[in-house]
């Protein structure tokens, strides 16, 4: 018999499925919001539910949008040349507060990670070939996080989706720890890593 009533239990499950929560979060935020005066909660779950219904992934670059495509595939004051590929959104978030890239994004929404069963197929990687075959691309900056799934995945796309097509490909430079993540990278560190990208032999 559980401790708690039923909503709660639901609600400490659904949460403990995020990821990054463990049962212990899951169970601190769930009391916090019973805590929380009804008008703060309904806006929480308004939030999530708008998301929901206004934003998915920009139809040709996979980062977040509210329409067909995103602000940056709809600027045209960004570089249509070059290209810079990415595991996430949210690291497309982390790149532009370095204020430094100027040109576009393609979002794989993962890396590959044959212990987790996902490969190549389960990525946005045959797009990202099509973009580059029809898009007139001359450099694909490959940005996935400095860690094993990461540079498999940059060395995979390097040498087996790449190497047809007459593109420079670049990785991040130095200066990213090894084994962290995009995201938690401070704007002049990956600023610095942007500038000194270096070139990869297909």
């Amino acid at each position: 018999m559980s401790a708690y009533a039923k909503p709660v239990e639901v609600l400490i499950d659904e949460l403990g499925r995020l990821p990054g929560i463990g049962p212990k979060s899951a169970q601190r935020i769930a009391f916090h919001l019973l805590k929380t005066d009804r008008v703060d909660a309904k806006r929480l779950a308004d939030a999530v539910i708008a998301m929901k219904d206004k934003v998915s992934f920009c139809e040709r670059c996979f980062n977040v949008a509210e329409g067909p495509h995103c602000q940056i595939c709809n600027d045209p004051d960004r570089d249509p040349h070059l290209l810079c590929v990415v595991e996430e959104p949210k690291d497309i978030a982390a790149l532009e507060k370095t204020g430094v890239f100027k040109g576009r994004y393609h979002v794989l929404l993962g890396a590959i990670n044959p212990l987790e069963g996902v490969g190549p197929e389960s990525l946005k990687i045959r797009e990202l070939a099509h973009r580059v075959a029809a898009e007139d691309i001359t450099e694909v900056i490959l940005c996935t996080n400095p860690n094993l799934e990461g540079e498999t995945t940059a060395a995979f796309i390097a040498s087996k989706v790449l190497a047809p097509f007459e593109v420079k490909v670049s990785r991040l430079a130095s200066g990213l720890p090894v084994g962290g993540d995009l995201e938690y990278a401070d704007e002049l560190t990956l600023g610095r890593a942007i500038e000194g990208r270096q070139h990869l032999e297909g």
